[in-house]
């Protein structure tokens, strides 16, 4: 479960933002269901959907982006950076007093019943700062290891807590590449104290940008583990009103008639490769035909929900954190509330499933729908930073219509939209 994530010098966001998910304390009425125990001492319930508005431009997909290069970064670094290779970063370009600051990210999750907070600073060339401290149910405070780098003596600091690591600690130090995370580096060496950690990350974690979009091969893939899961994806369907009774996914070997005009080095790789067609199956009316549609004649509203189908269900069935930006595209209102309910539902989110999502749909702003805590906006200052708040910067009156308020700009995160009379 994810607690907090911070984000620091990335793209449009310059000053530290925070995204919380822990509820505040706020009364809502009849959205205890939007809530859970975090089962963490001392630690408020935690809540299980954010939504994110703003204006276009106003940074909204970078805290998503941000997310998915923490995601990236940790998962791949060790294995995939090479020395001396560049780090694909993109600071805040307009701050000409420290343009040479590190981006800097840090999340704190639990994992296994204990909260960690895990963060890094670097900039294109290496790693500044890293740093993984745990929270215990019982004891104190434990700093498991931190990296520092030197520019005086240039090199690195190091503090390994080698009774908490073990192992090989001082080996994973001594192979941790400047461009790359001591986490990274020290699971590829088979570290068993921080696999449970950087595996939150490959495991527990989701992350769809608009660059990488949730496809309809997802769910089908889904529905090939078990029939109960196609089962449960056909009642998605149905509960969707998109007139689906049945799917089928066709695989089959790409030969040279699939690809007519091709050169003959594309077809030499492609050639032999499986090649995924997906069917729809409706009904003609009035009998018990069944006629096998290509999903490309569909809308794409359906093929998002469909792929949203498989999406769901894995995540709700694994307790897993989705980010997702714009969530509403191509789906009707009353699907992105649909959606919401889902994840608020505790007969079908038993494992504590969370998403954060952002979205132009202001008709889900509804009392009866989410929680003051679950509703951000992100806008940019008058140094063209991005500055994210939650709606409990606000006080509204318990009765009061969210979506007129923000409509009307009593919350901020608005574009200004100016004249135009030549165009």
């Amino acid at each position: 479960m994810l607690i907090e994530f911070k984000v620091t010098n990335f793209r449009s966001i310059n000053t530290t933002q925070t995204l919380s998910m822990v509820a505040a304390s706020v009364k809502e009425a009849n959205l205890t269901d939007n809530i859970f125990s975090s089962e963490i001492e001392d630690l408020q319930n935690l809540v299980k959907s954010v939504a994110i508005y703003g204006a276009n431009a106003a940074g909204k997909s970078n805290l998503i982006d941000a997310m998915d290069f923490v995601q990236s970064f940790v998962i791949d670094s060790a294995k995939e950076k090479q020395a001396g290779e560049k780090i694909d970063i993109v600071p805040f370009l307009l701050d000409e007093v420290n343009p040479s600051l590190p981006s800097e990210f840090e999340l704190s999750f639990v994992v296994e019943e204990i909260l960690y907070e895990y963060g890094f600073a670097l900039n294109n060339e290496q790693v500044i700062h890293e740093w993984l401290f745990a929270y215990p149910q019982e004891g104190k405070p434990q700093r498991w290891f931190e990296r520092i780098y030197d520019e005086e003596i240039n090199e690195y600091d190091w503090d390994l807590n080698e009774v908490k690591l073990t192992e090989r600690c001082k080996d994973w130090q001594e192979v941790t590449r400047n461009n790359a995370l001591f986490l990274s580096t020290a699971v590829t060496w088979n570290s068993t104290k921080l696999k449970p950690i950087l595996s939150w990350f490959s495991e527990n974690l989701l992350v769809f940008t608009v660059r990488r979009r949730v496809l309809s091969t997802f769910t089908a893939d889904f529905c090939k583990d078990s029939k109960n899961n196609k089962q449960r994806i056909l009642e998605f369907l149905q509960a969707a009103d998109l007139n689906i009774v049945d799917f089928e996914l066709e695989e089959k070997k790409i030969t040279e008639y699939d690809l007519p005009n091709v050169n003959d080095e594309i077809k030499e790789e492609l050639l032999g490769k499986t090649l995924k067609q997906l069917h729809f199956l409706h009904r003609v009316n009035k009998t018990d035909k069944l006629i096998p549609f290509p999903a490309e004649f569909e809308s794409r509203g359906t093929k998002r929900l469909f792929a949203f189908a498989g999406l769901l269900s894995y995540i709700l069935d694994n307790g897993m954190v989705l980010f997702i930006d714009e969530l509403d595209s191509s789906l009707h209102p009353n699907m992105v509330r649909f959606i919401v309910k889902l994840i608020h539902n505790p007969k079908l989110n038993q494992h504590n499933a969370q998403i954060v999502f952002t979205t132009h749909d202001s008709s889900i702003l509804d009392n009866n729908l989410l929680r003051r805590d679950q509703v951000w906006f992100v806008e940019k200052d008058k140094y063209q930073s991005t500055q994210l708040y939650p709606l409990t910067d606000f006080k509204p009156r318990p009765n009061e219509s969210l979506q007129k308020g923000y409509l009307e700009g009593r919350y901020g995160a608005l574009p200004f939209i100016g004249d135009l009379e030549d165009f």
